[in-house]
């Protein structure tokens, strides 16, 4: 038995791009719908209680769409919004977050983790709290990094400003010697050849995305929920859609995803969201009700 349905994914911009390619490279015949809330990026200098409120909106839409599964590929969102929200929907929904602290746990060989994330995150503790109930023996130290995000939706990934920031960022997770070190932010994985750089090879990079695309594959075949092709050539699509500036989107997504990617912006999606959020609040199990916007693949 197949299913077509899409697997949602949805960030605050282009980070979660990392794992919808990392998605899209493991299980290649999905469809995929990716949402970049660019409107109201960065999350992580927010409150988790307003992330969580943009989380359950955007989730809110994509079940509209039909998906049959949704990544929060958003550490931020994550941290405020997977464990409410997956009671209050009947759509499987997984985030990053155990991921990252799973391979962690496995790379650190001396028992010191790092985390670069936003300071959203990082007040949220949710990683140390994570890795800690994997192996309450493992030190965490964590590194809230206000400048990643922006810089990255300006796209900027390389150069001297960049580098200063990443170099005042890490250079206290030198100090403590960490084994590994958790890029904790969907944004970091694209910064992560100047993050290496400095970190020098005797610290391995964790990122989230991989393992977040092997809990999907698993979640899908263990639920029934596979896409079943045609023939070998049959592979997934994806649809993009954004908040804002789909335009720029576009340009800064196909530069990440080394493609031509179009977005669709309905600037009706959110007045809608927020409209319908009024209505439903924040609690109790979600059905579905289709919402009219138009995807192109």
């Amino acid at each position: 038995m197949s299913d077509p349905r899409p697997i949602g994914v949805f960030d605050s911009g282009v980070g979660g791009l990392t794992v919808l390619s990392e998605i899209r490279n493991r299980l290649p015949y999905e469809n995929t719908v990716y949402f970049g809330d660019t409107a109201r990026v960065p999350y992580g200098v927010r409150d988790l209680a307003e992330v969580r409120w943009f989380a359950y909106e955007i989730i809110r839409y994509l079940i509209t769409l039909d998906v049959k599964l949704i990544v929060i590929a958003c550490n931020t969102a994550t941290a405020a919004a997977l464990k409410t929200a997956q009671r209050s929907f009947d759509v499987p929904i997984i985030g990053v977050i155990e991921p990252g602290a799973r391979a962690a746990a496995i790379e650190a060989n001396n028992r010191r983790v790092g985390v670069l994330a936003t300071e959203a995150t990082v007040r949220s503790r949710a990683y140390a709290q994570a890795v800690s109930y994997i192996d309450a023996g493992i030190r965490v130290m964590e590194q809230a990094c206000p400048a990643f995000v922006p810089l990255i939706e300006q796209g900027i990934t390389e150069g001297p400003e960049l580098e200063a920031a990443a170099r005042g960022y890490l250079t206290p997770l030198m100090r403590e010697r960490v084994g590994a070190v958790i890029l904790g932010c969907t944004h970091y994985p694209l910064i992560s050849a100047t993050i290496n750089r400095i970190l020098g090879p005797e610290v391995r990079l964790v990122s989230s995305a991989g393992q977040t695309a092997l809990e999907v594959g698993r979640i899908l075949s263990r639920r029934g929920l596979l896409r079943r092709p045609e023939n070998k050539d049959d592979e997934g699509k994806s649809a993009y859609v954004c908040s804002a500036d789909p335009g720029e989107f576009a340009a800064l997504g196909s530069r990440f995803l080394d493609e031509e990617i179009r977005a669709v912006s309905p600037m009706a999606v959110i007045e809608a969201l927020k409209a319908r959020s009024e209505g439903n609040g924040a609690s109790g199990r979600e059905g579905r009700s289709r919402l009219d916007v138009p995807l192109i693949y």
